[in-house]
């Protein structure tokens, strides 16, 4: 689990990052090169950016052979909120200089996916996103070619259904889910350093997507600005200007992040992508201090009458035609 960032500048040339000078916008996975070593392997799970109402949320694993164990104990590795960022980076280039015994990867779920899942009908909620990214993780260090005989997960409540759920989902492989992992086991602190410096990354460097669009950005900002171009460069600038301030740790308790969440509030459009829409921090704001938005259908009156109890022929038809709108036809 992860803490608040401290002050200290996380280097953006990191592997799982790919391009630091594009916004993070989808979702994505990196692996470390395959190790090559004999089997069988441990793995450990770990995430980092699952509090924070800004920023990824990013799932870290890192693995080695079970005969690697000794090693792993020497290097280091621990639970990550107890690490300065410069160890941290450090024991990421660790886990990579060894690339025949140690792996790692990372499933970052950007913040705009986040929301998406929280926000749609039905929600996905944050466990079921932390699940399936774990889940999705495990399979692709399966597929491969590493054979995993243990698993340890870092995790929060109750945590022998879930350990139960991945036993059943993997059965050759034995799981342990338990709180503070990452203090109990090295391959976990492993993995939450792969993850803290993966998020902590994204934040230190964030490019915001709405002011590096190319021309959808210069025609978004000719719109809020009434379509004068040198006032569309200066609503561009003033909000750039606000969005670039310090964030702080992505925190709602942190000052520097409540200070960010109540400068950057665009009255009209809310707030930049890098806040998680469906934290209820930012609802809070947006309704206090957001216009009002009435949402107008112009086909409301049919609309209504799709939803009337059903008469007739309808009357007692299943569910399904139901939600399909289906009705009985008379006559052709």
């Amino acid at each position: 689990m992860d803490p608040p960032s401290d002050e200290a500048q996380v280097p953006s040339g990191i592997p799982s990052i790919a391009d630091p000078s594009r916004p993070l916008i989808d979702s994505y996975t990196y692996h470390s090169p395959t190790p090559t070593a004999s089997g069988p392997y441990i793995l450990g799970v770990d995430e980092a950016g699952r509090g924070p109402v800004l920023g990824p949320l990013v799932y870290g694993v890192a693995y080695c052979p079970v005969a690697y164990k000794d090693d792993l104990e020497k290097l280091g590795f621990a639970d990550s909120k107890t690490l300065t960022a410069q160890i941290r980076s450090s024991l990421l280039e660790t886990l990579g200089s060894d690339p025949a015994n140690l792996g790692w990867s990372v499933r970052v779920l950007s913040p705009r996916a986040i929301s998406a899942g929280m926000l749609r009908r039905p929600p996905v909620n944050l466990n079921q996103q932390s699940q399936e990214a774990t889940v999705l993780l495990i399979r692709e260090v399966l597929a491969r070619g590493i054979q995993l005989t243990e698993v340890y997960v870092d995790a929060l409540g109750k945590t022998g259904p879930y350990e139960a759920y991945l036993s059943a989902l993997f059965p050759d492989i034995s799981f342990t889910v338990t709180a503070k992992a990452d203090q109990k086991f090295k391959i976990v602190g492993a993995a939450s350093v792969a993850a803290k410096v993966t998020r902590d990354a994204w934040i230190e460097g964030w490019v915001y997507e709405e002011l590096h669009a190319g021309e959808s950005a210069n025609k978004a900002s000719k719109y809020f600005s009434g379509g004068a171009e040198g006032e569309a460069i200066e609503v561009k600038a003033a909000a750039e200007a606000k969005w670039v301030a310090e964030t702080g740790s992505g925190y709602p308790s942190d000052p520097k992040t409540q200070a960010w969440i109540k400068n950057t509030l665009e009255p009209t459009f809310g707030y930049p992508s890098l806040a998680r829409f469906s934290w209820a921090t930012i609802k809070v704001v947006l309704d206090k201090d957001a216009h009002p938005v009435e949402w107008i259908d112009d086909g409301q009156a049919s609309l209504i009458k799709a939803f009337e109890s059903a008469t007739g022929r309808d009357k007692d038809r299943c569910a399904v035609t139901k939600d399909l709108g289906l009705r009985s036809v008379g006559m052709l």
